[in-house]
């Protein structure tokens, strides 16, 4: 090793030291502007690395984080490198490199002055510090969402239970009268199928509200032991004959041996079928439906996985808002998913979406063994 004729010259060592400190400013301040994505700050950072090197003409840079890969402008991989690892949190994320894109005289760390191994560990302490306050912003914004979409939830619960209350009785009066007037002698036919429409249209009326009490939780749970496989089994027995005759192929991956859970089996069996019937109705030129159980330690899982037409990023986000529907008139209310969320927050589970548009959908509901509420646990 010897030593560089440069760093003779006071003049060229401060202009090294204004370069490290120009390139530390410049980070801090290009990437604490709100709302920055993390590959927005990533990119931030490796504009600004290669000029503070002592052959910025050469050198470029490059983030390998979480396996992802982030470079500089006009990235060059060289043989001649300069590493520092990135902890965030005190775990290893990945990597900051700096490379030159021609052979360079070595004078120390290789190419690099000992200054410049210094300012690299410095970037990769900063780069961590942005990310550990950028992704600590992140969680508490989901969870200001998530306590907003609860507070809204339980909003529009208890206005839904009032609706239903109050619809009950006028609905019960017009289903109560379209019977009687149905027994009428000599009413003629016209009039006949006429009652048997507001019959039909009272009894949907009906239904409707009894989905508005589940998600309000007005109804009283019955909790007991629950084998979520019998369940299933019991559920799609209506479905079978429609999966075939819709040329979809229903395939059962049911882990044998499930331990039971303590739940509302009526509540469950809903849920289950109100996923069904969102997975059916999204594959109307046939498809495959896959009913998935497993044990996640305290918790079960159940999957619903269909390969239809997908749910695109703009409607995921408002799945689970009640009276939301993309369906067409009479063939939704809005109400199916936000019930299934009620039942399974009330039995102090989760429910997870993943989906891609053309390729399918997949929920995941995932169910503790020990009810929250009670301390009970399944056998």
């Amino acid at each position: 090793m010897t030593d560089d004729p440069r760093s003779l010259s006071v003049e060229w060592v401060l202009r090294e030291r204004v370069k490290e400190l120009t390139c530390l400013c410049a980070i801090s301040q290009s990437v604490t502007r709100p709302g920055l994505s993390r590959d927005e700050i990533l990119q931030g950072v490796l504009e600004h690395v290669p000029r503070a090197w002592q052959y910025p003409e050469v050198a470029s840079a490059r983030v390998i984080l979480d396996g992802r890969t982030y470079t500089s402008p006009a990235f060059q991989e060289g043989r001649q490198r300069q590493t520092a690892e990135i902890v965030v949190g005190g775990v290893p994320r990945g990597t900051i490199e700096v490379h030159y894109a021609q052979e360079m005289p070595e004078i120390g760390e290789g190419p690099f002055l000992k200054e410049e191994r210094s300012l690299l560990d410095a970037v990769a302490k900063q780069v961590a510090l942005i990310l550990d306050r950028h992704e600590a912003e992140q969680e508490r914004l989901r969870f200001r969402d998530q306590l907003w979409h609860a507070d809204r939830l339980a909003t529009l619960g208890q206005l839904a239970a009032g609706v239903a209350h109050e619809l009950n009785e006028p609905l019960g009066n017009i289903l109560g009268f379209a019977q009687l007037a149905q027994k009428t002698p000599n009413l003629p036919h016209a009039a006949k199928e006429d009652m048997r429409k507001i019959e039909a249209a009272a009894l949907q009326g009906r239904e409707i509200i009894k989905k508005l009490l589940v998600f309000a939780r007005q109804t009283p749970p019955q909790i007991k032991r629950v084998n979520l496989n019998q369940v299933i089994e019991e559920g799609l027995y209506f479905f079978r004959a429609r999966c075939a005759k819709q040329g979809i192929e229903l395939v059962l991956e049911l882990e044998p041996g499930l331990p039971e859970l303590i739940a509302d089996p009526a509540q469950l069996n809903q849920a289950l079928v109100n996923l069904v019937v969102n997975a059916l109705q999204a594959m109307p030129e046939g498809g495959r439906l896959t009913l998935r159980t497993e044990t996640h330690g305290a918790h079960l899982s159940l999957s619903v996985e269909d390969t239809g037409v997908g749910i695109s990023e703009e409607v995921m986000g408002k799945i689970f808002a009640p009276f939301f529907t993309t369906k067409d008139v009479g063939e939704g209310t809005g109400l199916g998913l936000p019930v299934v969320h009620g039942i399974v927050s009330a039995h102090g589970g989760s429910i997870r979406v993943e989906s891609k548009e053309g390729e399918g959908t997949r929920f995941e509901v995932h169910l503790p063994l020990v009810r929250p509420d009670t301390g009970q646990g399944g056998g």
